[in-house]
């Protein structure tokens, strides 16, 4: 928690209202919005913004943002639903691996370069770091790479070997709608220039889209006004 004190000093020294920045970033990573939609949305509130302006706060806040919002994090079932689907950045295509459960909760995200075993491997990992423990199913579609990885992890006892493996096109329906609302979002931007910057960005959409689908308690935060910016507000302050 002391990690996360003190987002205040984040917005030293920036020209713009607290307010104001948190609105930009979230509204760019929620809505199908350019940069420079967004200066000219600004524009008429009077405010003059630069689009390179607001997309440097993209790339400084959507980290922290991520950080705050996950310490709220409700747990997700143990029946997920792995599958990948493509990213560009810079005229190439990269991997976005993800996972729901049962009921369409995102699990975990992450973007590789490959689309291979150590990438599926990694991403397993990785949502079961975040999740605190493993799956009890996990439900796969045909590519072979995320089988191998699974049953390599099993046999290194990076993942129980009770943990039941099925592959099912009808099953994973979930995820391959859930896609859609990342890749909606993300396809309008035609593209990321650099790595980094897909996944801080992806991360950002991520986040909007698991707030879309109500995983974080905000019980212990009793909120009297329930409206965007004031529980904005209130999760980035820690209280």
């Amino acid at each position: 928690m002391d990690e996360l004190k003190g987002i205040d000093g984040s917005f030293n020294g920036r020209h713009f209202d607290r307010e104001i920045i948190v609105l930009c970033v979230r509204w760019y990573l929620r809505y199908k919005l350019s940069f420079r939609d967004l200066t000219e949305m600004m524009a008429e509130r009077g405010l003059a913004l630069a689009h390179t302006t607001i997309m440097r706060w993209v790339k400084h806040f959507t980290p922290e943002f991520v950080k705050r919002w996950n310490r709220l994090a409700l747990a997700v079932g143990q029946s997920w639903r792995v599958d990948e689907t493509y990213v560009r950045i810079r005229g190439k295509w990269a991997y976005l691996y993800r996972a729901v459960d049962r009921a369409g909760k995102t699990v975990d995200f992450r973007l590789s370069a490959r689309r291979d075993v150590a990438a599926a491997k990694a991403f397993l990992a990785k949502a079961i770091g975040t999740q605190g423990r493993a799956p009890g199913t996990i439900t796969l579609g045909d590519y072979t790479a995320s089988h191998r990885a699974v049953r390599e992890m099993k046999i290194d006892g990076l993942l129980p070997r009770h943990t039941r493996v099925r592959s099912s096109k009808y099953l994973n329906n979930v995820i391959e709608q859930d896609h859609r609302h990342i890749k909606s979002r993300v396809n309008v931007m035609l593209g990321f220039k650099r790595f980094r910057n897909a996944v801080v960005t992806i991360s950002g959409i991520e986040l909007m889209h698991r707030i879309r689908k109500a995983q974080f308690d905000l019980t212990a935060a009793h909120l009297k006004d329930t409206s965007a910016p004031s529980i904005w507000r209130t999760v980035l302050s820690g209280h």
